[in-house]
Formats: C-alpha cells, sequence, structure tokens
C-alpha cells in the first residue's frame, strides 16, 4: 500500500526545488562564517596567531565549498529531491563532526551545531527522519573521545580528566537527544498542520463546488432547520419566488409559500420532527414576492446530515408557467391549423365566385340611370362585396401567408421599419389629436433576419388594435430594445380597457369576439412569429390597458 494522501501532499511540498535549493545556500552562507568563526577560535584556543590557520581546517571548508557546488549540480540532474535532502543531512552530520574534532573535540563550542542540524531537519524531514539524524548525532560526538582514547584520533582536550570527560559528554548526549524529540514533535506537528491546511483547502474547495452547483440548477431550491428557518435559497428559487436571498435567509419558510403549500410545509416539518421519513410531491399556487401569483410543482423531503440524522427540510420546485404556456400553445397551434386547413379550401371558393359578383354589378350599375333612386344600393353592394373580398384576402394570408425570403446578412432593420409604420399610421383616418404616442428606440441599430414585410405587417396589426382599441383617444407607448439572450424585444402599450381573462384565452383565434374589425390581426400576427421564431405575449394584469411584447430574432 501507498502512502497517506495527505503524506504524499507533504512529500510532493518537500520536493519542490526552491526548497533544496534553499537548503544548499543557507549551508554555504553558514559554512563562511564558521570559516571566520573558527579561523578566530584556532588562533584564541590553541594560542595560535591570527595568520596561521590549520591545514585541516582550510581543507575542511575547501571540501564543504565543493560538495555543497555537487549538491547543487546534482539537482539538475536527479528530480529525487526527498533522498537528496536525506543525504545532504547524513553528509551534514559527518561535517559537524569533523569540524567539532578540529576545533576542541568534546570542548568544542561547535558541539551546539548538532543542535542546530537537528532543529532544521525538525523543519525539512519527517518525525522518524529527525529523530535518525539526533541519533546520528549523539553517536558521531560519542565517537570522538573514544576513539580518542583508543588513540585512533589525536584529541584536544587529552587533559580532561575522564569523569570530566564522562560527565560533559554524557550531559550534551543528553541535550542532543532532547533536542532530536523536540525537533521530532515539531516535524510531525508540522506534518499534522500540514494535513490540516490541506483539509481545510479541500473542505473549501467542496463548499465552493457544493455552492456553485445549487446556484447553477434551474430548480429553485430552499433547505431549511427542523423549525422551518431558511439557511439555503439559491438563484432559481429568487427568480422563481421574486425573494432575495439575503431577506429571506434566517425566516421561517411559511411566510413566503401560500396557504396550499403551509400546510404541507408544516405537515412535513412535523414528521421530520418526529423521525418520520417521507417525501411529497404536487403543485400549489403561491405568490410571489412580486404579488404576482405562479404554479409550481414542488417536491418536500428530508435533509439528512451525514450522521443519517434529519436536519430540516429540503424543498425543489419549478415554475410551471413555461410549461403551462407550451401546453397552451400547442393546443392553440392544433386548433388554429385545423381551421388554416378549412380556411384555404373555404376562402378560395368563396373568391372566385364573389370575383364574378363584384364585376356583374359594376356593369348592371353602369347600365342603371345615376337619377334613379335605386342606383346608390349598388354602391352599398359593391363597398360590401370589397369588405369582404378583404376579409377573404386576410384570411388567405393567415391561412397560407406568402413565402418571403430571408437576408441573413443585412437583415431588416427594425427601427426604421418601426418609424415607417409609425408614420403611417399618424394619417389613418382613425388616428385624431386625441391620441398621442411615445416611442423609445434602441442604443444602436437592431436587424431581424425576418422579412421586411412581415415584421411590419406585425407591427402594422398591433398598431392597429391599439388604435382600435382607443377610438376616443390615448396613449400609445412603443419600446424597442436588445434584451440579454440576443433577441429584439418591442413593447406595445396602450392606455385602453385592455383584454379579459376570458377573452385572453381565445386572443390568437381568427374570428376572436376580443378583436376589433376583422379580428384576423393578432391571429396573423402570432402566425408569423411562430414561423419565424419569434414570441408574443400579452399582459393585462395591472389594468391599466394593454401590453403585448413581442420578441424577434436577431
Amino acid at each position: 500500500m501507498g502512502e497517506p494522501e495527505s503524506q504524499q501532499y507533504l512529500d510532493a511540498g518537500a520536493e519542490r526545488p526552491d526548497l533544496i535549493h534553499g537548503l544548499i545556500f543557507g549551508r554555504l552562507a553558514l559554512i563562511f562564517v564558521l570559516l571566520l568563526a573558527s579561523w578566530w577560535w584556532t588562533g584564541s584556543y590553541l594560542n595560535q596567531s591570527i595568520g596561521s590557520f590549520p591545514t585541516s581546517l582550510f581543507l575542511f571548508f575547501i571540501f564543504t565549498i565543493g560538495l555543497t557546488a555537487v549538491y547543487y549540480v546534482f539537482t539538475f540532474v536527479n528530480g529525487d529531491y526527498v533522498m537528496q535532502r536525506r543525504v545532504q543531512f547524513f553528509v551534514d552530520v559527518l561535517l559537524v563532526t569533523w569540524l567539532v574534532r578540529e576545533t576542541g573535540d568534546i570542548n568544542s563550542p561547535y558541539v551546539s551545531l548538532y543542535s542546530v542540524l537537528i532543529c532544521l531537519a525538525g523543519f525539512i524531514l519527517k518525525k522518524n527522519e529527525t529523530y535518525l539524524i539526533a541519533v546520528a548525532c549523539a553517536l558521531s560526538f560519542v565517537l570522538l573521545p573514544i576513539l580518542a582514547g583508543q588513540e585512533i584520533l589525536y584529541s584536544s582536550s587529552s587533559d580532561v580528566p575522564v569523569s570530566r570527560t564522562f560527565q560533559i559528554v554524557g550531559w550534551r548526549i543528553v541535550a542532543i537527544l532532547f533536542v532530536g524529540l523536540m525537533s521530532g514533535r515539531i516535524a510531525e506537528r508540522k506534518r499534522v498542520n500540514e494535513e490540516l491546511r490541506q483539509s481545510r483547502e479541500s473542505f473549501a474547495d467542496l463548499h465552493i463546488l457544493h455552492e456553485r452547483i445549487v446556484q447553477s440548477v434551474h430548480t429553485g431550491l430552499i433547505t431549511t432547520d427542523l423549525d422551518g428557518r431558511i439557511y439555503a435559497f439559491n438563484n432559481a428559487a429568487e427568480n422563481i419566488l421574486q425573494y432575495a436571498s439575503e431577506s429571506v435567509v434566517g425566516m421561517s419558510i411559511l411566510d413566503i409559500c401560500g396557504s396550499d403549500l403551509r400546510l404541507r410545509i408544516e405537515r412535513s416539518l412535523a414528521a421530520v420532527q418526529a423521525d418520520a421519513t417521507f417525501t411529497e410531491h404536487s403543485e400549489a399556487e403561491i405568490e410571489t414576492g412580486g404579488e404576482k401569483t405562479v404554479s409550481i410543482a414542488y417536491s418536500v423531503s428530508p435533509l439528512f446530515r451525514r450522521t443519517g440524522e434529519v436536519s430540516g427540510l429540503i424543498v425543489t420546485f419549478h415554475d410551471l408557467s413555461q410549461v403551462r404556456f407550451l401546453e397552451d400553445s400547442l393546443r392553440r397551434a392544433d386548433r388554429l391549423a385545423a381551421v388554416g386547413r378549412m380556411a384555404a379550401g373555404l376562402a378560395h371558393e368563396i373568391r372566385n365566385p364573389l370575383g364574378s359578383l363584384s364585376s356583374s354589378l359594376q356593369f348592371l350599375k353602369e347600365k342603371v340611370p345615376a337619377n334613379v333612386a335605386e342606383h346608390s344600393l349598388f354602391d352599398v353592394v359593391l363597398r360590401e362585396s370589397e369588405r369582404l373580398n378583404g376579409i377573404i384576402t386576410d384570411f388567405l394570408s393567415y391561412a397560407k401567408p406568402p413565402a418571403d425570403a430571408l437576408d441573413e446578412k443585412r437583415g431588416t432593420d427594425i427601427d426604421a421599419a418601426l418609424r415607417d409604420c409609425l408614420v403611417l399610421l399618424k394619417h389613418n383616418p382613425k388616428v385624431t389629436d386625441a391620441h398621442q404616442f411615445n416611442y423609445t428606440p434602441p442604443p444602436r441599430p437592431v436587424h431581424s433576419r425576418i422579412s421586411e414585410t412581415k415584421v411590419k405587417q406585425v407591427m402594422w396589426n398591433l398598431l392597429q388594435n391599439s388604435v382600435n382599441a382607443m377610438p376616443g383617444g390615448g396613449d400609445i407607448t412603443v419600446k424597442l430594445s436588445e434584451i440579454s439572450d440576443g433577441r429584439i424585444r418591442m413593447q406595445f402599450h396602450d392606455s385602453g380597457p385592455g383584454f379579459t381573462p376570458e377573452n385572453l384565452e381565445h386572443l390568437y383565434e381568427p374570428f376572436s369576439v376580443a378583436a376589433s374589425g376583422t379580428g384576423l390581426g393578432l391571429s396573423i400576427v402570432h402566425k408569423i412569429l411562430n414561423e419565424n421564431g419569434g414570441r408574443i405575449d400579452v399582459d393585462c394584469s395591472n389594468g391599466k390597458g394593454a401590453t403585448i411584447v413581442v420578441e424577434l430574432p436577431r
């Protein structure tokens, strides 16, 4: 089995080249300091002049400097920095022993370098390796008087009594081993601190990952404690319920849910407090922070801790408005498709005899003298036949609109098309001085791939509907802008009576009772937008006229 993951991290950190280079160059700096100190020591302790430096010490420093160069070159040859640091520390034990031997044996002031070396090992090596360095230092120091007593090595402290030698060596061995024990604790503490640091970083990374996952899902998510107080409220929940997370965290979930959902939440809280396991799925109406009512599909289940203990509730939900809209659009499309197929055939069959009838009436009108009383009846019949022909033309346009080529490269300038329609509308006989027009253009030109003919047909029908809804005058506000997803939004608002909920249900059907004129304007608009990737939405919720929002593709 390999090392634990945390220990592998420690080894990876210790194998950094900057760490081993710091150890090498730090040793080099210490060598020059010791060179000067040894020069002074040999001159005072051994009664030598400053100019006479021992050859053995000179060779020692030359050797250590060369060894430092070898260490540095070897870092580029071998990337196993762990083994290099171990070898360097054991070689350092021998170098310190050599220096102690040359500067007074057991009386050398450089015996303290053993402690310095052991402390440094505690910060760089592992605990067991630090203990080995301490034992190696103790054995090396003990070998000096032993080898001197056997006359294998020359001792500069040979005049020290044997009892005194044992006393000095014993206390210094105790000091070296004690420093080794403390340094081993330092190495262990360093390892624990490193593991703790990495655990904190891992926990922070997991927490950030959890937060990003929770905030990125498109399903609303709320978590509570056992008392129902909210402590998590994601972005989707903010968008659906129209509450800011800062304002609801800490509140009771019962304060932001409707009566239907409140009863289920209360029942769920009672269940988790009784350690009951459950999961509830249902639909409910809930009032948002924007004072609107939305339909949601939700799920309530217990929230468990790592130990398996229940800590609260987790409520997930999503807005059914888009689903309802798509379902209504699908049903409407099915109905309109059936009407369109019928209209195409029926209108064609009516239009042919209507044309013959209009031609015959025009011929008869020319034969009847102008002073005959019945002459005016021909004008009435001809006007009605023209009106009927217009209805059939609109119906055919709705059922089977002409194909227009799309200009993908240049597109249609929506701002210019809208200005043209507004200019024409102001000259419409139905428009009076009591009608006020307000137009907010976009900050820059916007273009749509829908053909100019179809775009103007959409604009003209919507503007005419606004005028027809306010025969006595009123305000018509038009706003053109770009929205975040790269689409174009046109907003038409009038101060007329708006639509009733009953009329909204059949608003896009041909000859709707909610429509004025022929009743085909909104049907044609809806069909054009659906066929070209657009969208239309009507809002009459504020009771102050009607607002129609049209989205067009870029």
